[in-house]
């Protein structure tokens, strides 16, 4: 096994101590939306969850006021943060190859490969994206995340983009937020499609199995893009939009739709092999153990030349591997 080389770093916030202040006029844009939302809107760096907080912690006030979260705003009133930014736990620097696909001052964007796990949780202190970053870049331990602006599942490979100093991360927080950031992916799904189309269906935690998602009237709007690249004999290979980027959100999708991803144990169901396929197409379908899912694609309004750039990347491997399978059981289908 190789060795990996690790260096502590210490991310605790509490060590500098230092409380942020913002003082702000609420815009008449925000009119009707409750405090939090128009602070959102307004501070795309920090999430809602963090400004309730500071709310309940009578740390934000209206007018010379605390406020509470329910308030609704009407436009020009004077807002005033005074809150110390919320601790961020110990990770570890670890010197882990990582695929670059290019780097300038502002950001990074990263070609992850399946298997790796984006930031630590339980489970997966070590070896993660995160981990790798802070080794790579060791700035990084000053913003939230290390920077990291969206993730991908552990078995979902692909494009990411982390921000390098914090105007970034505010600027592509706020680019993702209003949905502008291209996210395209490549799936191989089961079954036949007629053509393409939108999913639009909430997702939200599963209510009984909680380590999964699924489509849940009261949870939040989910919407996906999808279109046909090529069609073989029993599945098809799709290309994917995310308009929005909820967890696991086109997996469930197409799950939803019956055409479940090659490969998903979580939300595809039992292995699906046609019949009379070849004998090399049933060997990697039974030996395909991860989501065929790769985000291939990823586009931007660069934080500061302002211009918009896009990267793509090739397929893994294992994914091409299959491709070629099923193209050969198609050809060979057509024939007898």
């Amino acid at each position: 096994m190789t060795s990996v080389h690790c260096i502590r770093i210490h991310t605790e916030a509490k060590l500098i101590m230092k409380k942020l202040s913002h003082k702000l006029t609420l815009p008449a844009d925000v009119a009707g939306l409750r405090l939090d939302q128009a602070l959102v809107k307004l501070l795309p760096e920090y999430s809602r969850t963090q400004i309730q907080v500071w709310m309940k912690n009578n740390e934000i006030s209206i007018n010379g006021q605390p406020v509470k979260t329910r308030v609704v705003v009407r436009g020009g009133e004077q807002i005033h943060i005074e809150a110390i930014p919320k601790s961020q736990p110990f990770w570890d620097a670890q010197n882990i190859p990582l695929n670059i696909v290019y780097e300038d001052e502002s950001l990074l964007v990263i070609n992850k490969p399946q298997g790796m796990v984006v930031h630590p949780a339980a489970g997966h202190r070590e070896q993660t994206l995160l981990n790798a970053l802070l080794y790579y870049a060791p700035h990084l331990k000053n913003l939230p995340r290390a920077g990291i602006l969206h993730r991908l599942d552990k078995d979902t490979s692909g494009l990411l983009v982390v921000a390098k100093t914090a105007d970034s991360l505010k600027e592509l927080t706020r680019q993702l937020k209003k949905r502008t950031i291209l996210r395209e992916y490549q799936a191989i799904v089961t079954g036949k499609f007629v053509s393409g189309g939108t999913i639009d269906e909430p997702i939200a935690r599963h209510p009984i199995l909680r380590k999964r998602m699924a489509i849940v009237d009261s949870g939040r709007t989910a919407i996906t893009h999808y279109r046909i690249i090529e069609q073989y004999r029993d599945h098809a290979r799709l290309k994917v939009r995310l308009e929005t980027g909820r967890t696991h959100q086109i997996r469930v999708h197409m799950t939803h739709i019956h055409h479940p991803i090659v490969g998903d144990a979580t939300y595809g169901g039992r292995l699906y092999i046609p019949k009379g396929v070849t004998p090399e197409l049933r060997d990697i379908l039974r030996q395909f153990h991860r989501q065929a899912l790769h985000a291939y694609s990823l586009g931007l309004t660069h934080p500061v030349t302002r211009e918009f750039v896009r990267w793509e990347v090739e397929l893994p491997e294992d994914m091409q591997a299959l491709i070629r399978a099923l193209k050969q059981d198609e050809m060979l289908s057509n024939t007898k």
